[in-house]
């Protein structure tokens, strides 16, 4: 294989490092070769997964927003994905792009007392990621008076490298200067998200309606994004040195911005992050707060909202129910059977507002109509603010992601629990995560350069036996698999705690309701 390069662009002007490893794509910016080191199954994942650092190459089918308003579907091409649906994504989904919705309920952060003189602005997400990596930097614009509707989560679906993102994304920025009446955007982009915005940007059409770029962990480039020979974008490049996914530089010309401790994920997710953001987009002020929780809440209540997307792909789940349950404080049992609302969704994955109390949890449980598909549980820890961008992933069945998961016994013997770290990986010997009292965030499934930020726990075997990490998740970055019996009993509670933080949920037989995903947020 050839040196990679990214469509639109030449290699003397933006070719940035993970360019120059044949093959490894991503992975060439590792600080170390241990993701190297796998099993023959895990070389091929690998290789088909993550053939570009961050480019548009390593995009999928069909764009979606939860934008801070939720989406619309537009009109867009078939992505052609190997399934053959319509649009092509792993699961059949739609494809192309879609809009803002203006006409979705506005929350309480759209009050006119909210600052909406700011360029609308437009982020994309990295890697197996979604636009939830976002909503905390959303709440915190809002927190500081802006107006989050004005903030628009564009979905893309990180795994397959044959679909025009570049042009899903230009339809999407014209939709979100069309709601808002904007002549330009301010672009964000993270790990991959950033090589597409490298790549939207190298047409000259394309940059002249982006006011300012935000580049975030996606790897050192050569210059400012922008086209070869015309002016650049203005360029914040911001890093982090404990970053071991992408390794990070300075690029010359742009504003360069070097965190010290955050991970791959928190670079996009941290309060520096934000300040970084937030400063360079505002013209070197600095924000009044990071606190993503502000002022909302003051009554005790919050609205929330997003979109049910399928894990991997980003397709919305079409036809899926959302249920959701207020809980019991100490046991995370249900309050009532009796859901607190219920969404259908439709097209675009949007469900929501749902009014919810600051000091209540919630369950929500999502059905979906695919064959094969499980029920899915999330559980979070009380919404302290407003937020528009909770995602709700369910499970896939078929594709890379699909034939992973498919290897998870769900049995009514035994619980199977997810943990997702909503705003960084953790590390062994800096975080606990501990289950019934039982610290797991050992070397073996949270070392520095995993980068862990979800940990499946299950019954490898289903031999009711205790084991370490799960071979089958090392083939994947950002996953990690637990070998744990827990024992199915709805009547008695699981405890989790992580850096001492505890979320209680039942033990749910995993046969009959599927996965518990429990969100440290």
């Amino acid at each position: 294989m050839g040196t990679a390069m990214r469509i639109g662009q030449t290699p003397s002007a933006v070719r940035s490092r993970c360019d120059v490893a044949p093959g490894r794509g991503i992975f060439a910016t590792m600080h170390t070769p241990r993701l190297y080191d796998r099993s023959p199954l895990a070389a091929l994942t690998l290789g088909l997964l993550f053939a570009a650092c961050g480019s548009d190459e390593a995009a999928s089918t069909g764009a979606t927003d939860a934008g801070a308003t939720g989406g619309t579907p537009a009109p867009g091409g078939a992505g052609g994905g190997p399934e053959g649906g319509a649009g092509g994504g792993p699961e059949g989904g739609a494809g192309g792009s879609a809009a803002p919705d203006a006409t979705a309920p506005p929350l309480d952060a759209s009050a006119p007392t909210c600052d909406d003189t700011h360029p609308p602005v437009v982020m994309a997400h990295g890697l197996l990621a979604s636009g939830d990596t976002y909503s905390a930097h959303v709440r915190r614009f809002a927190a500081n008076g802006e107006c989050p509707d004005r903030f628009h989560a564009f979905d893309w679906n990180t795994l397959n490298r044959a679909h025009d993102h570049a042009g899903d994304l230009d339809a999407f920025i014209e939709a979100v200067r069309a709601q808002h009446g904007a002549e330009q955007v301010d672009l964000v982009g993270h790990s991959a998200g950033g090589g597409l915005g490298y790549t939207y940007l190298a047409n000259a059409a394309r940059a002249a309606k982006v006011r300012r770029y935000v580049h975030v962990g996606s790897g050192p480039m050569m210059a400012p994004a922008g086209p070869e020979g015309g002016p650049a974008v203005p360029t914040l490049n911001l890093w982090s040195r404990a970053d071991l996914v992408v390794a990070g530089e300075d690029i010359p010309g742009a504003e360069n911005v070097a965190l010290e401790t955050e991970d791959h994920y928190a670079v996009a997710t941290s309060p520096a992050s934000f300040e970084a953001m937030y400063g360079f987009l505002r013209g070197d002020a600095p924000p009044e707060t990071t606190d993503p929780t502000g002022t909302s809440g003051a009554d005790g209540r919050v609205e929330v909202a997003g979109r049910v997307v399928i894990l991997g792909d980003n397709t919305p789940d079409a036809g899926s129910t959302v249920e959701v349950f207020a809980l019991e404080a100490d046991s995370g049992a249900r309050q009532d059977d009796t859901p607190e609302a219920t969404f259908s969704i439709g097209e675009d994955g949007a469900f929501g507002p749902f009014e919810a109390d600051t000091g209540t949890r919630y369950e929500f449980l999502i059905t979906s109509p695919r064959a094969g598909a499980r029920p899915v549980r999330y559980f979070h820890r009380p919404f302290a603010s407003d937020d528009r961008l909770i995602y709700l992933r369910t499970l896939p069945t078929s594709g890379l992601p699909g034939a992973l998961l498919n290897g998870i016994p769900f049995e009514d013997a035994h619980s199977v629990v997810v943990v997702y770290l909503a705003r960084g990986a953790m590390l062994a010997g800096r975080d606990t995560l501990e289950l019934d009292g039982e610290n797991v965030a050992t070397e073996a499934i949270a070392a520095a350069d995993d980068t862990t930020i979800a940990l499946f726990v299950y019954d490898e075997g289903k031999d009711r036996m205790n084991a370490g990490s799960t071979a089958a998740f090392e083939a994947f970055p950002f996953l990690a698999g637990l070998d744990r019996f827990i024992e199915a009993d709805a009547a008695r509670t699981l405890t989790l705690r992580f850096n001492g933080v505890a979320l209680d949920i039942p033990r749910r037989p995993s046969g009959t309701d599927g996965a518990s995903i429990v969100v440290f947020d």
